[in-house]
């Protein structure tokens, strides 16, 4: 392989490990859904 190629390879897959682990950690910190709203919505205001 090239030296372009490889500089390619290695930014593409640090690329992905990042926003990968980015949207991880955000899901982690995401609020917990309170068990209120959760019943509230499965029974809409007729």
């Amino acid at each position: 392989m090239t030296t372009a190629a490889w500089i390619m390879m290695l930014t593409t897959q640090i690329l992905v490990t990042v926003i990968t682990v980015t949207f991880f950690i955000k899901v982690l910190r995401a609020p917990q859904k309170d068990d209120a709203d959760a019943t509230q919505n499965d029974n809409p205001i007729e």
